[in-house]
């Protein structure tokens, strides 16, 4: 069955890696921008990455038949430092026309202080100014709840925010409603340790259903498994459901949120269902 991995750091991962989940039946992948590992000091790194992204990074991964796409910003990490931050904002409008770029993300909040607010605030204003689809990183673990409930009442506070074309990530058991309830899309994020296991997937999966939601591995410098998400697939068809099912949820959603996008340039081998 083909599936697609809709938030997954290749930047950190082995060719290996590329070959694994080509045979499992990966065939597109979409790459938010996130921290490096350490704190970068200038906005030429941030550009040094940002080609990266749109070129290196899309062309390794073409020579294993996935076709990759990414997104552009400054992680919620870095965006502590407020200066800094503003200056790679100023930077990413020169690389948003580049071929599969989908939006700006993964922006949001790491620890909910004001500065993170800040550029969280700033980078919002960017995507409603370029029309683009915006990718929100859910703080991690006791922070979760906090952080999510305040980035919903900031995207709802604003008026130029189309629900549909934002996808809320990392949700939980006990941030998943929140943001469906307020018209978002949703990822839940296959993680050993901060995040869920592909059974806590299922299990959310059975009390919300199927709609606005997807499921992917992240895969970055942490504890992380590129192959989590055939493992959920597995999951899926273990606990009972159809294969449409399962097929909607690792395929046809991620793609129905993604080819919003103005720059979404994946041909699928199966089309996109408008279900």
């Amino acid at each position: 069955m083909y599936y697609v991995d809709p938030h997954i750091h290749m930047v950190s991962r082995i060719t290996d890696d590329y070959v694994r989940m080509a045979r499992a039946g990966c065939v597109a992948v979409s790459e938010p921008a996130f921290w490096a590992g350490f704190d970068r000091g200038s906005a030429a790194a941030f550009a040094d990455y940002f080609r990266q992204l749109t070129g290196f990074e899309r062309q390794r991964a073409a020579q294993y038949g996935i076709h990759h796409m990414c997104w552009l910003c400054i992680n919620a990490k870095e965006a502590e430092n407020v200066a800094l931050s503003r200056e790679v904002i100023s930077i990413i409008p020169e690389f948003l026309d580049q071929p599969g770029v989908l939006g700006i993300g993964e922006i949001g909040l790491n620890k909910n202080t004001k500065n993170e607010v800040t550029i969280f605030e700033q980078q919002v204003d960017l995507a409603m100014q370029t029309d683009e689809l915006i990718l929100v990183h859910t703080p991690h673990l006791a922070d979760k709840y906090k952080g999510t409930r305040m980035i919903i009442d900031m995207l709802r506070g604003d008026v130029r925010i189309k629900p549909e074309r934002v996808l809320i990530d990392h949700v939980e058991e006990h941030t998943i409603k929140n943001a469906l309830d307020a018209g978002f899309w949703v990822g839940m994020t296959l993680y050993p340790q901060t995040k869920c296991t592909p059974q806590r997937a299922v299990d959310m999966i059975e009390m919300y259903g199927s709609e606005r939601i997807m499921a992917n591995s992240a895969g970055d410098w942490g504890a992380s498994n590129p192959m989590n998400m055939p493992d959920f697939l597995r999951a899926l068809r273990a606990r009972g459901h159809d294969a449409k099912t399962v097929h909607k949820i690792v395929y046809h959603n991620p793609l129905r949120f993604m080819s919003q996008a103005k720059r979404f340039d994946f041909q699928p081998p199966i089309p996109i269902s408008a279900e």
